[in-house]
């Protein structure tokens, strides 16, 4: 009753009841496949609250909406800047991603880099590694966004670098393979970032069906036991974990 009062109350601003009219039809589609994390109110609330992504991201984004039929993997605004403002506070030399995609969260991430900075990203993809590395080529960050095409845990194993940022967002079953390949790598108080830990709300169900949210809970229970890194799981979008190598 409240969305309706406010979808059709002709006081509340047009921009505000199309912001609500989207946010609860993509809140619809969702429903049926998964549990309700973020109230689509509080989401249409924090994103219009939220610095509006530039125009190269704006890009990326209707892109990959347009084109993608897993677009929702995209970070999006809201999680785009937590991750751009965390990039920008910690001033990371070396970043890693594991998990390209069509390059959103490489070009938040990349902002936050120092001077002479560089951010490694790694896609198994070819055909979204050729677009997101057009992408980046329209950036000013081109030629400190190093874009590796093939097997994360092959790629991994060849890079000799101490990560100050590590950000995991990737095939869901290999998250705690690539937490154990790179935490040795990651200097003391650097940070990784885990996106997904919520994983459409299907780690909140007491039994665990697909083999995604069955690795992910693992992947969460074995952070919660590694003595290590201190952590805290943020209920931002689909879940981020955020983790400091102590």
């Amino acid at each position: 009753m409240k969305w309706c009062i406010i979808c059709w109350n002709t006081t509340v601003p047009v921009s505000w009841r199309l912001i609500f009219n989207c946010s609860f039809l993509y809140y619809l589609c969702i429903k049926v496949h998964t549990l309700e994390i973020l109230h689509p109110l509080a989401d249409a609330y924090a994103l219009a609250y939220t610095t509006p992504e530039d125009e190269l991201l704006q890009e990326v984004a209707d892109y990959t909406n347009e084109t993608r039929a897993h677009a929702h993997m995209l970070s999006g605004t809201v999680q785009g800047r937590l991750l751009e403002m965390l990039s920008r506070m910690i001033q990371p030399e070396r970043i890693l991603e594991i998990g390209t995609f069509t390059g959103y969260s490489a070009l938040c991430l990349a902002k936050g880099l120092k001077e002479h900075g560089k951010l490694y990203t790694i896609e198994l993809r070819a055909p979204d590694a050729s677009r997101a590395q057009s992408f980046f080529n329209k950036s000013a960050m081109k030629d400190r966004i190093i874009l590796q095409v093939g097997n994360a845990e092959d790629i991994l194993r060849t890079l000799n670098e101490t990560w100050d940022m590590v950000f995991i967002d990737a095939d869901k079953v290999n998250y705690t393979n690539y937490y154990e390949m790179v935490l040795p790598a990651v200097r003391q108080g650097g940070y990784l970032i885990a996106d997904n830990v919520l994983f459409h709300g299907e780690v909140l169900e007491e039994k665990k069906e697909g083999k995604n949210a069955k690795a992910i809970h693992a992947f969460n229970e074995h952070i919660k036991q590694d003595k290590r890194v201190e952590h805290v799981l943020l209920t931002v979008r689909d879940g981020l974990m955020i983790i400091r190598k102590k």
